[in-house]
């Protein structure tokens, strides 16, 4: 890893999620008041009660600095980084700031309100990274929806339970029989998938 100039852009594979690495929060930062000028701070993650990383952040007026150490890939030497990262702010709509961080990556620059460690840290774009649902199977995600709207209708969750009996208090009826339609929809479409999936040898998944 090096800084916005080091001379490569940042790509990992793409089997990645973004719950796989540490992050840094501009918004969590901000409003913990740890981006007033001057200020040093540490920032570290922990597992089971135990710090796995850690940092050492310095803000600045329009940048913050991050200070650590980091393992070369394939188990290589412990490698010293300190580069910036630079602040961007748009305005509130009921006044007041909001902090941005541009993704120090090179070539890239992107206003970001995460940045997600690895060598350097970066955008999930620059690290390819996808959210854990983008890696679900098409009828996990359906069943998701079907619970989703289940929770709207006062419906037991699961979707091999039935649908419920009464309509919500306050529901109007055309909407009442429109989100009924659409948790069958996704119901039958996760059903579908679930028995699909399991209707073949494991050498066909």
């Amino acid at each position: 890893m090096g800084g916005s100039g080091s001379g490569r852009h940042w790509h990992f594979g793409a089997k990645n999620t973004t719950d796989d690495y540490q992050v840094l929060d501009v918004r969590r930062w901000q409003r913990d008041g740890y981006l007033e000028p001057g200020r040093w701070f540490g920032w570290q993650w922990t597992h089971n009660g135990e710090t796995v990383a850690s940092i050492q952040v310095r803000a600045e007026s329009d940048r913050v600095i991050l200070s650590y150490r980091h393992q070369q890939r394939g188990g290589g030497k412990w490698k010293s980084e300190e580069y910036p990262v630079y602040l961007d702010r748009t305005a509130c709509t009921y006044g007041g700031t909001r902090a941005w961080f541009r993704c120090p990556a090179r070539s890239c620059g992107r206003r970001v309100a995460i940045l997600y460690g690895g060598a350097i840290f970066a955008c999930r774009h620059c690290h390819r990274l996808a959210y854990p649902s983008q890696r679900d199977a098409p009828h996990d995600r359906a069943a998701r929806r079907a619970n989703k709207i289940r929770a709207r209708l006062g419906w037991e969750p699961g979707i091999f339970n039935g649908p419920g009996w009464r309509k919500p208090k306050g529901m109007h009826q055309r909407t009442y029989e429109r989100l009924s339609t659409e948790a069958e929809k996704w119901t039958a479409v996760s059903l579908d998938g679930v028995t699909r999936r399991f209707s073949v040898g494991p050498e066909e998944w």
